[in-house]
């Protein structure tokens, strides 16, 4: 099993950063990933920029772990994480709140078997060579589908590659099965098979979900940008809830989204119904104790796996759910 690169590297880092004074709100780094959602489309239409009157400089990463590490830095203030990524980031004292819940992980983040690998059944994993990024919401539903299975993790060849490289591995052979999500998991799908997807595991009890973190000293410093943002997320939302048929109907959004992303166009209309986008009355909900208890949940699995070193008494620090009740206004 490859061995996680450690978390420990990151606690001068933060200290560092501390130090530094925010970026000021008319130039802001956001880092993005290629999760296929709606509010891509507002990104691309440049609605952020417009909504804050701010210059955004938008950083693609490929997992949350790199967004992590860039927040850490101070490189970057907002970022697209997932559930594992913050509770991983949480527990060593990162200065970041959660301000709101980008996606609730469906069947758009799955485990793929590569055809030939004789993998039929979960059982037959063993010994077998599975790509995942490390520290991602799929490295957590891995560790959690396989501990459902009964499956002992050190049995596996568990590999840490990006999805880029899960991908190129995927096409010389070298690995026999992913745990990831679009553009290379349909990528995957070509010339595989579903195993499980996120969806399932999350019934099991191990939820995952994304989410827009924002640095606390440049949120205390620039509230109105982070409410903005907000808004422009949750608008995004709305529009495509409302009439998902009609929003996959106009062809600019798929474009758009197919555009950011990676995915292909064909794609996208499952990809979006695989997940769920929280609308403004949902995050109100979300935002407080559930939240706060979901990341503790999943930081308790991180050290019990030994993906962690510790736990944070509280995870409500992390959380705070005062921008998308202004930006719900």
């Amino acid at each position: 099993m490859t061995k996680l690169h450690s978390w420990k590297w990151l606690v001068p880092i933060i200290a560092l950063a501390g130090l530094a004074t925010a970026a000021h709100a008319e130039d802001v780094t956001v880092a993005y990933q290629t999760t296929v959602e709606p509010a891509k489309v507002a990104q691309a239409d440049g609605l952020y920029e417009k909504a804050t009157n701010s210059k955004i400089n938008w950083r693609k990463f490929e997992s949350g772990a790199e967004v992590i590490a860039a927040v850490a830095s101070g490189d970057v203030q907002v970022g697209y994480v997932g559930s594992s990524p913050l509770a991983a980031a949480a527990s060593r004292g990162l200065p970041i709140q959660t301000f709101l819940i980008a996606v609730q992980i469906g069947s758009a983040e799955a485990l793929v078997v590569r055809n030939g690998a004789t993998i039929n059944k979960p059982q037959d994993l063993i010994g077998k060579k599975v790509a995942v990024p490390f520290v991602s919401t799929t490295h957590y539903s891995l560790l959690a589908a396989l501990k459902h299975w009964q499956i002992d993790p050190t049995k596996v060849q568990i590999l840490n590659l990006r999805p880029s490289e899960i991908t190129a591995a995927w096409q010389r052979g070298d690995i026999d099965a992913a745990y990831v999500w679009d553009p290379a998991l349909g990528k995957a799908k070509e010339s595989g098979k579903l195993l499980v997807t996120s969806t399932e595991v999350g019934k099991w009890g191990a939820p995952t979900f994304d989410a827009w973190i924002v640095r606390k000293d440049f949120a205390e410093k620039h509230p109105e940008f982070v409410a903005n943002f907000a808004k422009v997320t949750l608008k995004a939302y709305a529009d495509y809830n409302a009439n998902p048929k009609a929003w996959l109907a106009n062809t600019a959004n798929v474009d758009k989204v197919s555009r950011l992303t990676g995915a292909k166009p064909e794609e996208i209309s499952g990809l979006l119904e695989g997940n769920g986008y929280p609308d403004a009355s949902e995050q109100a909900k979300l935002l407080g104790p559930q939240i706060a208890q979901a990341i503790a949940q999943t930081s308790s699995f991180l050290k019990e796996q030994g993906k962690v070193d510790s736990v944070q008494p509280s995870y409500a620090p992390y959380v705070d759910g005062k921008y998308a009740q202004t930006a719900a206004k």
